[in-house]
Order: structure tokens, then C-alpha cells, then sequence
């Protein structure tokens, strides 16, 4: 049997190699590897650039998702309550922004006044678009390449924004904020496989994190700008990042990944120096792919997702990741922010006490990104989540005492010091290494339909935990509240340290012959 395989490989290598002697394209100039000084170079500055091209995707679904917190107050009839606020930007945790504190409210316009139920509506259509928008994004990346797929599931961020922007009632802001979920569900999908097909090993892991640093850099935006301007102005000032997006995917390459699948090995070759560099081993570099397309199956289905034992248990560690990263009380934290900035002695009102969250969640998440190729996903992971399940319990004690009526002003900086803590530890791990892995963990023939299930069930726990919190709080008190999300995390802790294998500088070869038992 292995002769066997051995025989059909050598003979795909030869095929390949026959055709692309064959096929006038790859006589490109371009195609040859010119050593320099002997020494093969890669060059990893258009590697970063196109990362962060294609992850402007992320600054749009963070400025979608923090929109609601400075913009509510401004169009409704009242502004509103803090259980309304809590689902106002209904959005994925990553984000840390599910519940974010609302700003003061800026005079309102009278072209739009929102009932309570109407605000409901703004705030979660945007979760349910999302879910929809990412279920047959992986379908599209394969059909039509991960490049184009970006460019068509960025339109309707555009036409959302233009809604929102022109918007004379409810109406057409629940059409734009449908829209922009769609493209913000889709962008989940579509940015971590382009930057996990394009990336060295070397760099794998930080630019996996720059999805997740450019979605707080997003959110931060609309923190700082919506204190200071009208809606309408905020609105234009978003429009702007998915017109850049769109000028900037003109002049990126299609992955060499997706285009070696296709049989366009020439292409795929001028893709890899575009990305790599002109002085990088491609023909090294594309016999490696191919040997990773040739372990898999030629056109994976649903169901070979769960037959292969590597792809099911990429699968599971992956949806796993993200309910442990939804689960981990990120919203019942920045829900309570205030609160615990006053119980410290802070005179802080609620537009400054998000802007500080957003920018220790932006400091953070770009030092997880300097970190992660040095400390590994494995340790950043168990760190992230043992600080996050001690900070939990402390703060349910916290509350505990309070709710009995004890005096708790002696201590008033120790929540303040978990809440900051927790920040730091979500953002260094489960905030954007969960997104990093999902990209890491499976082979090109089912990697588009695992990301899209994967990015349903992110979506599937933002819409439980939202939703959830709330009654959570009425029914179980706000210490049980803290206790539950704190026993996620010391689950997530034992279910790293026990189950999970570090990623870090593992070719995908490597990764699947763990996955697989090997």
C-alpha cells in the first residue's frame, strides 16, 4: 500500500512538473529563482502587507460592531438602559465589546427616534446576519478563490454603511445592519484562510494575530470618534475602511494555496514571489503544497469533515476554542466596567471608561502578536485562561459580598485590578488565538467548510451568551454569574494543558500527523 501511494505520488510530480515545462506561462522570467550570493531570501514585507490589506476587513466588522454604543443614545427616544445597552453591540467577544459601557449621548437628531424595540432590532440583526454570511463563505472561497470572495462579501459593507448613512427610518437601518453582518460573518471566514495560506511557518502565528488587532483597532475607533461626532459622521467616517479594502484587494495576489488546487501552477508560482519575494525558493516552496493537496482529498465534502479523523478533531479543537473564548464572561466584565471603575473611587463617565477598554484590548492584542511565535499558542492560551479563571472568581466574591451588603470600599481597587487583569490576559490569548488556530488546523480540501462551521458556532455562543446574560443576572445574581463563566475558564485551562499540542513553527504535515494520531 505505501509503495503504492509512493508510485502515484512520483507520478503527480512528474505530471506537474511535465506541465509546467509544457505551459508557455511558466517561462516567466519571474518564475526562476535567482540566488543571491547562493542564499535563498524571502521577503516577508509583502507577506505583512497583504495580511494587513485584507484585514482591513476586520477594522470594518469592528467599527460595525461598536457602532451601536455611541450611536443608540443619539437616535432613540430615550437613551437607553443598561440591560438595552448590554446587547447594543450584539457582537463576537472576540471583540470584548458584547456589552460595552454607553457613552454620553450626544444631542439627538429628530430624522430618527427609536423605541426601545426598535433599538433591539439594530442591535441584533447584525449577530444573525453574521451567522448567515459566514455559512456559505467557505463554499464561495473555494469556487471562486479567497481574493474575489473577499472582494464580493465587501460590498455589502459598503451598501450597509450607505443605508445607515441615508437612513430616514428604522427600516433602512435594519437593512444595514443585516448587511454589515453578512460581511462582517463572511470576513471571519475568508481573512484567516487567505492570511493561513499565504504566510511562512516563521510568521504564521503573528500574522494570524493581526485579525484580531485590527478588529480592536476598529472598535477603539468608533470609541473615540463617536464621543466626539454625530452619527451621520461617524457613519461616513466608517465608509471609508471598505472603500480602502476594496482598493486594496486590487493588487493582491490570489493565495498560492487556492491556485495550486486549481491546477494553475504558474500562477501559483508568481503568487508565492509576489508574497515571498523574488529571491524565495518557490519550486521548493509549491512541491511542499502539493504534497499537502496530494494528502488530501481531491473535492472534500460535509461528510468528509467528519469521516477523516484530523479534520474532526481539528473541527473539535476548533469550535471548542471559540465557545471556550465566547464562554469566558468577556461581556459579564465589560458589562460591569463602570460599576467597578466607580466602586474603585473613579469619577470616569462611560465614554471614557470604553475607550480605555478598547485600548488596552489594542495594546494587548498587539503585544499577543509580538509574543506569539516566542511563547507559543499552547502557553499564551493556559496563561490567558488561569489569570481569566481567577480574576472571574474574585470578582463573583466581589459581588457576593456586596449583594450581602458587606462593606466592600476598603477594597474597592481589587475588582478594578481583576477587571484590567482580564482585559490584559483575553486579549494576549483567548482573544485572538482561537481565529489563528481555526486557519492552522486543516488541510486545503476541507478547510473552507470547517472555517464556515466553525465561525457559525462563534456566532451561534455570541447569540447564547447576549442573550443569556441578562437572565443570568436576574436569576443566579451577578456573583453566581462571574462563578459559572470562572469554571468555563478552569475547564479551558484542564482542556488545553491535557488535550492540545503546540502549533508554533509545525509545518501542516506536522499539524495533521498529530490531528491524526500519528
Amino acid at each position: 500500500m505505501d509503495s503504492d501511494k509512493v508510485v502515484r505520488a512520483m507520478a503527480r510530480w512528474w505530471q506537474t512538473v511535465s506541465q509546467e515545462d509544457a505551459d508557455p506561462s511558466a517561462r516567466n522570467p519571474m518564475l526562476y529563482d535567482p540566488l543571491q550570493d547562493g542564499v535563498v531570501k524571502t521577503s516577508k514585507t509583502r507577506q505583512y502587507v497583504a495580511a494587513l490589506i485584507m484585514c482591513l476587513g476586520a477594522v470594518a466588522a469592528g467599527t460595525a460592531l461598536a457602532w451601536t454604543s455611541p450611536v443608540l443614545a443619539q437616535i432613540s427616544v430615550q437613551p437607553p438602559s443598561n440591560a438595552t445597552a448590554g446587547n447594543s453591540t450584539m457582537g463576537n467577544s472576540t471583540i470584548a465589546n458584547g456589552t460595552s459601557p454607553v457613552p454620553l449621548p450626544l444631542p439627538s437628531e429628530d430624522r430618527l427616534q427609536l423605541t426601545a424595540g426598535q433599538q433591539t432590532w439594530v442591535s441584533s440583526l447584525l449577530a444573525i446576519g453574521a451567522f448567515l454570511g459566514a455559512m456559505p463563505t467557505g463554499y464561495i472561497a473555494d469556487a471562486i478563490g479567497r481574493r474575489y470572495t473577499a472582494m464580493v462579501m465587501n460590498v455589502p459593507f459598503i451598501l450597509a454603511w450607505l443605508s445607515i448613512i441615508f437612513a430616514n427610518s428604522a427600516g433602512w437601518l435594519y437593512v444595514g445592519r443585516f448587511l454589515i453582518g453578512i460581511s462582517t460573518g463572511s470576513f471571519c471566514v475568508v481573512a484567516p484562510m487567505y492570511i493561513s495560506e499565504i504566510a511562512e511557518t516563521s510568521i504564521r502565528g503573528t500574522l494570524g494575530t493581526l485579525f484580531q488587532l485590527l478588529l480592536t483597532v476598529g472598535i477603539l475607533f468608533v470609541y473615540l470618534v463617536g464621543s466626539m461626532v454625530s452619527w451621520t459622521t461617524l457613519s461616513t467616517l466608517c465608509l471609508f475602511v471598505p472603500i480602502g479594502l476594496m482598493l486594496g484587494l486590487f493588487i493582491l495576489p490570489e493565495t498560492p494555496v487556492y491556485l495550486l488546487k486549481k491546477g494553475q501552477r504558474a500562477e501559483a508560482a508568481l503568487s508565492l514571489k509576489w508574497l515571498w519575494g523574488r529571491y524565495c525558493d518557490s519550486r521548493s516552496a509549491i512541491q511542499m503544497i502539493q504534497n499537502d493537496l496530494d494528502q488530501a482529498a481531491a473535492d472534500a465534502g460535509i461528510m468528509d469533515l467528519f469521516s477523516n479523523r484530523g479534520a474532526r478533531n481539528g473541527l473539535v479543537i476548533s469550535m471548542l476554542l471559540m465557545f471556550f473564548q465566547q464562554f469566558s464572561g468577556i461581556n459579564a466584565v465589560i458589562f460591569y466596567t463602570v460599576p467597578i471603575f466607580q466602586s474603585a473611587g473613579s469619577t470616569l463617565d462611560a465614554s471614557v471608561c470604553s475607550i480605555i477598554v478598547g485600548l488596552v484590548q489594542v495594546i494587548m492584542t498587539l503585544t499577543s502578536s509580538l509574543l506569539i511565535e516566542r511563547a507559543g499558542r499552547k502557553i499564551l492560551l493556559l496563561f490567558s485562561s488561569t489569570v481569566m479563571s481567577i480574576c472571574l472568581a474574585i470578582l463573583g466574591a466581589y459581588f457576593d459580598m456586596k449583594d450581602s451588603h458587606k462593606d466592600v470600599s476598603s477594597i474597592g481597587w481589587l475588582p478594578l485590578l481583576c477587571v484590567v487583569l482580564f482585559m490584559i490576559t483575553f486579549s494576549v490569548g483567548y482573544g485572538p488565538i482561537p481565529w489563528l488556530m481555526m486557519g492552522e488546523l486543516f488541510l486545503p480540501d476541507v478547510k473552507a467548510t470547517a472555517v464556515s462551521i466553525t465561525v457559525m458556532a462563534n456566532w451561534l455562543c455570541v447569540f447564547i451568551v447576549t442573550k443569556s446574560f441578562g437572565s443570568m443576572i436576574e436569576s443566579l445574581g451577578s456573583d453566581v454569574t462571574f462563578w459559572f463563566f470562572a469554571a468555563c475558564m478552569a475547564a479551558a485551562t484542564i482542556y488545553v494543558a491535557t488535550m492540545l499540542q503546540e502549533t508554533k513553527g509545525k509545518s501542516a504535515s506536522q499539524i495533521q500527523s498529530w490531528l491524526n494520531g500519528r
